[in-house]
């Protein structure tokens, strides 16, 4: 499985981004895509992750109702909409994928494939 992750970059507290990440993998059973991030001298935290099969989401406190993760079959690309973004959402994300497990854990570990990171960079 490759991970593709695109979408980063530079705003202003406030704003808006949208990270996106095609999957070369198959989907199906308990494929599950999400997004961790680590900001400097940080460790690496969990964001969100979504089911393929039924699109069942589950986010960190921290970002909960201010991001959306979604996914488009079609395009075997999963998304995370960062609305209201704060200065501490500044991070390298990296989006993630595995074949079976929970949806509902934020240990990074459980994810066996990894794309490059996006830096996301918010202004304050």
């Amino acid at each position: 499985v490759q991970l593709q992750a695109s979408g980063g970059g530079l705003v202003e507290a406030g704003g808006s981004l949208r990270l996106s990440c095609v999957s070369s993998g198959r989907a199906f059973g308990s494929y599950v895509m999400g997004w961790f991030r680590q900001a400097p001298g940080m460790e690496r935290e969990f964001v969100a992750a979504i089911r393929w099969t039924d699109s069942t989401a589950y986010y960190s406190e921290s970002v909960k109702g201010r991001f959306t993760i979604s996914r488009d079959g079609a395009k075997s690309t999963v998304y995370l909409q960062m609305n209201s973004l704060k200065p501490e959402d500044t991070a390298v994300y990296y989006c993630v994928a595995k074949y079976g497990g929970t949806l509902y854990t934020a240990n990074p570990s459980t994810y066996n494939y990894w794309a490059q990171g996006t830096q996301v960079t918010v202004s304050s």
